[in-house]
């Protein structure tokens, strides 16, 4: 297991399901990396275009699921609604130290982004030999998709 502050809070990171059970026989190939859409204005949303280096890997329906899935996810997070307000008053009422007892509305959904991308990992990108990246990890800015090659197969065994 690998640790990593995220806000202030340490946030267990699971390893990779391909290195754990074949790491002699994987090596890192190359990395492609989804970039944020902007066309709609800034909040957090990701290009749902499959890129050309995954075309052969990975199946365009399941990687638009996947992207639009983080992508209604970023918009939940970001909706100001009444939890939002309640927050917000409670933070200032209580000169912010309430969350050092509860989780935000944005920390929760940010909680479940993680998970849903160690889901995909695990189900649909590992067995494919790729590995989503929680963008958490790269400040917001692109989606990392790693490809591993299996040194085992490539040398003919």
């Amino acid at each position: 297991m690998h640790y990593t502050s995220v806000g202030g809070r340490q946030r267990r990171r699971h390893a990779h399901p391909v290195l754990t059970i074949r790491p002699q026989q994987v090596s890192v190939s190359r990395k492609v990396f989804i970039q944020r859409d902007y066309s709609s204005g800034t909040h957090c949303q990701f290009q749902t275009k499959l890129p050309v280096e995954l075309e052969n890997l990975i199946d365009r329906q399941q990687f638009e699921e996947t992207v639009g899935t983080l992508n209604n996810l970023h918009a939940e997070a970001e909706k100001l609604g009444s939890q939002s307000y309640l927050e917000g008053c409670l933070a200032c009422l209580t000169a912010y130290t309430i969350f050092l007892c509860m989780e935000t509305h944005y920390e929760k959904v940010v909680k479940k982004v993680s998970k849903y991308i160690q889901e995909q990992n695990e189900k649909i990108y590992a067995p494919q030999g790729l590995l989503l990246t929680d963008h958490i990890e790269r400040g917001l800015r692109v989606i990392e998709i790693t490809i591993y090659e299996d040194r085992g197969m490539s040398s003919g065994r």
